[in-house]
């Protein structure tokens, strides 16, 4: 397993919050307890860096199909340990279509960082507000997601994970990728500013990942600050090889070692369809089915593909 160095970076100014603080004095409990809580915990917060040059390479088995975003990455943490700095990259574009897994690969990138993971859906987000937070004099205002991961977590350089952004909708009056000019470039995202606690937040270490089935609809001055990948759906034997390896995974995990160690073909055949996301939870369940009927190997017929009807499926 990879160390991962960690560094502290000032992500606000506790002088700035702390005169914030006095200025909110009667005017929201909410806001008050928020500066608060910022004075607290305090402004110092983790940026990691994986320790090793290799820390990307189970990835690379894990997630087979996304072999060009890591090859780039691979590069730059190189890069970043070559210079003695922070593993810092620009944003990334994911774009396939449903089953090639973006959001399950950018949840495992963030755990191979050992930082901080958010998802914010952009699936027909009708405003910026989930982002930036909105004003504390509006009724029922709060913090937006970057804001609130920067403050209430520990680390300055989460993954934060905009899903679908191509389909986030938006009204003359409020553009739900506004925020996104500013937060997407080192320089402004420095000094971020959440509508709601209206200070001044470095939000230049994130992590941004943004997933989308096509550019369209995706404004070109937003796609110029981004790396975009085009991320094919796994060839049917990458498929086989993610499955068991998760089957692999979750024997060790359960200690069923007197199980039988390989799926065969036509178990794998079937799984071939299912999403990274939900290959987890077909696998423990065709598990339970086996152990259920007294048996140590897995069949065909534990596999049971549970289609959602009338449920968009989310991130892939």
């Amino acid at each position: 397993m990879s160390i991962t160095l960690a560094r502290s970076r000032a992500v606000y100014d506790l002088n700035e919050v702390q005169g914030a603080l006095d200025r909110s004095r009667g005017r929201s409990p909410e806001l008050e307890a928020f500066y608060e809580r910022m004075l607290e915990t305090g402004a110092e917060r983790f940026v990691t860096t994986p320790s090793s040059i290799d820390a990307l390479d189970p990835l690379f088995e894990e997630c087979p199909n996304f072999d060009d975003v890591l090859d780039d990455l691979a590069r730059y943490l190189r890069l970043a340990h070559a210079g003695d700095k922070g593993f810092n990259v620009m944003p990334i574009l994911l774009l396939g279509g449903p089953g090639v897994g973006k959001t399950h690969f950018a949840k495992r990138l963030a755990k191979v960082m050992q930082t901080d993971y958010e998802l914010i859906s952009m699936n027909a987000l009708s405003a910026g507000f989930v982002i930036t937070g909105s004003s504390a004099s509006w009724r029922g205002a709060k913090c937006g997601k970057v804001a609130e991961r920067l403050v209430r977590g520990q680390f300055a350089n989460p993954v934060i994970v905009l899903d679908e952004v191509e389909k986030a909708t938006g009204s003359s009056q409020s553009d739900p990728l506004a925020a996104l000019y500013q937060l997407l470039e080192p320089e402004t995202a420095s000094a971020f500013r959440d509508e709601f606690i209206d200070v001044d937040i470095d939000a230049s270490q994130i992590f941004w990942v943004l997933t989308a089935n096509s550019t369209e609809g995706i404004p070109h001055p937003l796609l110029n600050r981004m790396a975009v990948y085009e991320v094919p759906a796994p060839t049917p034997e990458q498929a086989a090889g993610i499955a068991q390896r998760m089957y692999a995974g979750l024997l060790r995990e359960l200690n069923l070692a007197a199980f039988d160690p390989m799926l065969g073909d036509v178990v794998l055949d079937r799984l071939a369809g299912v999403s990274p996301r939900d290959l987890r939870k077909t696998l423990l369940d065709g598990l339970g089915y086996a152990v259920a009927d007294g048996r140590v190997h897995v069949k065909a017929d534990d596999i049971r593909l549970k289609p959602t009807p009338g449920k968009g499926r989310i991130g892939f």
